[in-house]
């Protein structure tokens, strides 16, 4: 992937974080939350990239029984925002229709907004932590 052509993002922010620095990423993603980003105008502080199945979040759903979820395939990532800023950022989220999840999380003091672009008919499209 040509990282030049994101400006605002580099692969270090989407590493997985379980200590293996880890790093599947879809371009795809990129090429959104870059649009996203020019649109915003404001840093987006990238809190969960890439999560391999050891990650202790992708590992608990697999031991449930469960699939690995969107961080795993490397099209999903989280931005830590709130407030005024989280409203304006799931504004331009909502307008993309290329935004295919969109997750809130705005309680707390990890606030963020996940947002991937995995295609996929069985799920919701927005929904709350």
């Amino acid at each position: 992937m040509d990282w030049s052509k994101y400006p605002n993002f580099s692969p270090d922010e989407f590493k997985c974080q379980c200590g293996c620095n880890g790093l599947v990423i879809s371009e795809r993603l990129i090429d959104v939350l870059q649009s996203i980003r020019d649109e915003y105008g404001r840093s987006m502080r990238i809190t969960s990239g890439y999560r391999c199945s050891a990650h202790p979040v992708e590992s608990r759903k697999i031991e449930r029984g469960g699939k690995p979820g969107t961080h795993y395939s490397g099209m999903a990532c989280d931005v830590g925002v709130s407030g005024k800023d989280a409203y304006d950022l799931l504004k331009l989220m909502c307008a993309d229709d290329r935004v295919k999840g969109i997750g809130v999380n705005q309680k707390g003091a990890s606030r963020f907004l996940h947002m991937d672009v995995k295609e996929d008919g069985n799920r919701p499209n927005i929904w709350s932590y």
